[in-house]
């Protein structure tokens, strides 16, 4: 089912060169620009603005950005040796006729992005709901499209989703019972 379900999203590539494009810029650059946007978002949304005192509200977001992004790097460090001890290959070295749209060479399970960018989203939802929900829907397409220009299977990358909401929902126990 894993193979199946990997070649009916994969055969969504390679027909379009501006399709290609754009799911390659969705795979690979567009995680550049959230991790960009979560930070600005997280230490400067409309709280700051609206503070009487800007200062002490920075200090309090510069902790939500603290708990969001080391919930993504530890997420990230999971899923990595996972993949170390796993050592799944790529699809396109179990598929020899699949020609990625994304040059990787390390293993494949599970997805580093799919883990980071879901911990991520789930760290800023259990903070912000709305904000959290676009960063979820934007962890969902990086994840899809990862599938589509060739470099994860589709378990890869929901695990990594798994592993994300797992260690984010953990840290933000963590947090919540220190400030009780």
């Amino acid at each position: 089912m894993n193979h199946t379900i990997f070649l009916s999203l994969y055969n969504l590539s390679h027909h379009f060169v501006f399709w290609d494009e754009v799911f390659t810029f969705i795979a690979h650059i567009l995680p550049y620009l959230v991790v960009i946007g979560a930070f600005v978002f997280l230490l400067f949304h409309h709280e700051i603005i609206k503070s009487k005192n800007p200062f002490a509200e920075l200090i309090k977001k510069w902790k939500e950005v603290s708990i969001a992004f080391l919930s993504g790097t530890t997420a990230w460090c999971v899923a990595t040796v996972i993949k170390l001890i796993v050592q799944a290959p790529r699809p396109y070295l179990v598929f020899p006729d699949i020609s990625p749209l994304i040059s990787k060479t390390d293993f494949s399970f599970p997805s580093g992005h799919a883990t980071f960018f879901m911990a991520l989203g789930v760290a800023i939802y259990l903070s912000h709901k709305k904000a959290g929900i676009i960063f979820i829907i934007l962890a969902l397409l990086i994840g899809l499209a990862r599938i589509i220009t060739g470099v994860h299977f589709p378990v890869d990358i929901l695990v990594g989703f798994i592993i994300g909401i797992i260690i984010a929902i953990i840290f933000n126990f963590i947090f919540k019972k220190k400030q009780a």
